[in-house]
């Protein structure tokens, strides 16, 4: 059965979406069967997997109010992995969630149906804690958190885990916290070592070893339509996020022994 992580911060520009296209790019590289479901609006995760959002014949709001399956809208990225494309059409979907039966297991449900299919379902949650990011946490085992080392992220953090703790005692009783991600960091900067300092000291193992930098080359891509690792394999982004994929794989065998 495929693993289903949220990529989720409310905060927005930490990497959320960045994030979901190259680990699945990067997962893809390990031979594993990957998922990616766009659940912002935005649709940045789609146009960045080189998927016009304005011309797919359906997507993410399709699926959450039940119009559509996983495999009627599912298209398969040149990268390798599979995506859930989103345009503005989810912006509707919140309103009409409201009138809808269970309306928070929705995205549960849709993805019940092929998660044999994936080792890996990646979903990229919007930025803000909207009914659409409940409905990724209450699908999802896991929550990994990318955020930047900057005062306001660790203020943002706070309400995010204390989401997670309502989710979990009231939907979804098997979430955990699958990692932190430390992005854009820069190891010049005084504050950004400040504050991984004192997340290494909060959240000991649960913060990824792996750090993604801040890097041109990963900031060009999505104009591209590319993971990074397609655009420019040998650039300190794409070896970063090839590195986080492997940390994954290593602590779900460790944890597997």
């Amino acid at each position: 059965m495929g693993k289903v992580v949220a990529i989720a911060n409310q905060k927005g520009g930490v990497g959320k979406t960045t994030t979901g296209i190259n680990l699945a790019a990067s997962l893809v590289k390990t031979r594993r069967r990957v998922l990616l479901i766009d659940l912002d609006p935005q649709g940045n995760a789609t146009m960045g997997s080189g998927v016009d959002k304005e011309r797919v014949n359906g997507g993410s709001y399709e699926v959450i109010l039940g119009l559509d399956t996983i495999a009627q809208v599912r298209v398969t990225t040149d990268s390798g992995y599979d995506l859930i494309p989103a345009n503005n059409h989810l912006a509707g979907a919140e309103v009409e969630l409201v009138e809808l039966d269970r309306r928070e297991r929705r995205l549960r449900a849709a993805i019940e149906a092929v998660r044999s299919q994936y080792d890996y379902i990646l979903i990229d949650c919007p930025p803000s804690l909207s009914l659409l990011t409940v409905n990724a946490l209450t699908a999802a085992d896991s929550i990994m958190i990318p955020m930047q080392c900057e005062y306001y992220a660790l203020e943002g953090l706070t309400a995010l885990m204390n989401t997670v703790r309502k989710v979990r005692e009231a939907l979804n009783p098997r979430l955990e916290i699958e990692g932190l991600l430390r992005t854009m960091f820069d190891p010049r900067n005084n504050l950004d070592n400040e504050v991984s300092a004192q997340l290494k000291e909060h959240f000991g193992d649960k913060l990824y070893r792996t750090i993604i930098p801040r890097n041109v080359r990963l900031a060009e891509a999505p104009s591209h339509g590319k993971p990074v690792i397609a655009y420019d394999m040998q650039s300190k982004g794409a070896q970063a996020y090839l590195a986080l994929a492997g940390e994954m794989l290593r602590r779900e065998s460790e944890a597997a022994a």
